[in-house]
């Protein structure tokens, strides 16, 4: 499957996480310092102190919903800080490139934050300040993690390559992963803490249980060191916490239920009763479902200072008719499309999934015939015609595996690309840091 194209396709998981952890739990916002120096330039930017403490406040809950310990305000100021920078130097970025997010985008992501945490918008409203988090300032970071995200896809996703013997490997190795879980069995290890336990303790709980995982990760039997080792209710059941549906998973089993393949092991995971080891013995499922897939090429042109939405439209219905009278879309494409990922090749998108294009460009895709032509539509990344090509259902398990094998590594993949692109991005800055000046 070609590489998604940018100027249409959404992001995947990494979409507005840290967003939706903030409307999890909440905390009551610190004290702005009264003072607004600068604490940073960013190129020919600057950053101000009162943003730095905004940030803060967004940051703090979202440490919080993680269970992360706070570090000290010094050392999450300037944490944040460089945080602040990353999310600039991106910003400024996606302007040179003509990459926006407007309101009628934001509103969207809004109503789904708050759909997907059980509220209305207004309720999510009422949550966010409740806890001290200013609304506006909430919706304005979701807005430049949309953004930056966009930037992310067109800069580094789009040259994501995975090979089919990446895939088999993938399949051979991980393939439970892809797997849609609807019960998995649990296995528990404890290594308990006393109320109120000094650092000593809680240092050597740590120590214990990371010696026990080391035996489990170099074969030992995990039931065997429950019995022996395990200050859980069942441990002498070999730590056997039996079958959970996935609604009913334990919260601190949720991630691992989730993504560990069968026989893994988590880390040893902290809370108030000690370190934690939790095992998936085994777990039900079913195979992804069949997807329906669109083969599309579109053309975009973006307006900026000089071509108006009129003139954008216009142009592209002039491109149309002239396709419609016998010209080759590709070749149009690629002479005039602004989706430079796609126009290389005649502004083909490959195979599309289902909720892979923003919702704007899908309901046009969805409406038209195969071979069909649209009449120019706006998105929030421009004006667009879209062909479709023909279409299919992927229904073989083997196909489907293979496809959500491939999406799983691409992003894995991209991941690992945005860090070290973003240390290019920041290496290649000027930022002068002012925050141990006194602002």
């Amino acid at each position: 499957m070609d590489t998604k194209t940018t100027h249409c396709y959404l992001p995947g998981r990494r979409l507005l996480c840290a967003t939706l952890l903030l409307c999890v739990c909440v905390m009551p916002a610190q004290a702005v310092r009264p003072l607004d120096g600068i604490v940073a330039v960013v190129n020919n930017d600057v950053i101000v102190n009162s943003e730095l403490q905004t940030e803060i406040d967004l940051v703090l809950p979202e440490l919080q919903a993680r269970g992360t310990t706070i570090p000290s305000r010094a050392v999450l100021e300037k944490q944040v800080l460089e945080r602040l920078i990353l999310k600039r130097l991106q910003i400024q970025q996606a302007e040179q490139l003509g990459i926006e997010v407007d309101e009628q985008t934001l509103d969207q992501a809004m109503q789904s934050i708050a759909a997907r945490n059980g509220m209305s918008l207004g309720e999510l409203q009422e949550t966010l300040e409740a806890g001290g988090v200013d609304f506006d300032d909430f919706r304005e970071d979701t807005r430049s993690q949309i953004l930056t995200t966009q930037l992310q896809q067109q800069a580094v996703y789009r040259g994501i390559r995975v090979s089919e013997a990446e895939v088999d490997r993938f399949l051979e190795q991980e393939g439970d992963s892809l797997i849609q879980r609807r019960e998995v069995r649990l296995q528990h290890i404890l290594v308990a803490l006393p109320d109120a336990p000094s650092s000593a303790q809680v240092t050597a709980a740590r120590t214990k249980a990371e010696r026990l995982r080391q035996r489990l990760v170099s074969g030992a039997d995990f039931a065997s060191v429950a019995v022996a080792e395990s200050d859980g209710r069942r441990a002498l059941e070999g730590g056997d916490l039996g079958w959970f549906p996935m609604s009913e998973v334990p919260t601190l089993a949720v991630d691992a239920a989730r993504t560990l393949s069968k026989g893994e092991t988590t880390d040893p995971i902290k809370s108030p009763s000690g370190f934690h080891l939790i095992r998936i013995a085994d777990f039900k499922g079913d195979s992804p479902e069949p997807v329906s897939q669109t083969h599309a090429r579109h053309i975009l042109l973006r307006t900026n200072e000089l071509v108006s939405e009129q003139d954008a439209k216009r142009r592209l219905e002039q491109l149309r008719m002239r396709i419609v009278g016998g010209d080759d879309f590709g070749t149009i494409a690629r002479a005039h499309s602004e989706d430079t990922g796609s126009a290389l090749k005649g502004g083909d998108l490959g195979w599309v999934d289902p909720g892979a294009t923003v919702p704007e460009f899908e309901e046009e895709m969805d409406a038209l015939g195969e071979n069909e032509i649209s009449e120019p539509f706006e998105s929030p990344f421009g004006w667009h015609i879209v062909q479709v090509l023909e279409r299919r259902k992927q229904e073989t398990e083997d196909e489907l595996m293979r496809m959500k094998a491939e999406d799983a590594l691409r992003e894995r993949k991209g991941e690992e690309a945005v860090d070290v692109w973003l240390r290019q991005l920041r290496d290649e800055a000027y930022v002068d840091l002012r925050l141990d000046d006194g602002y």
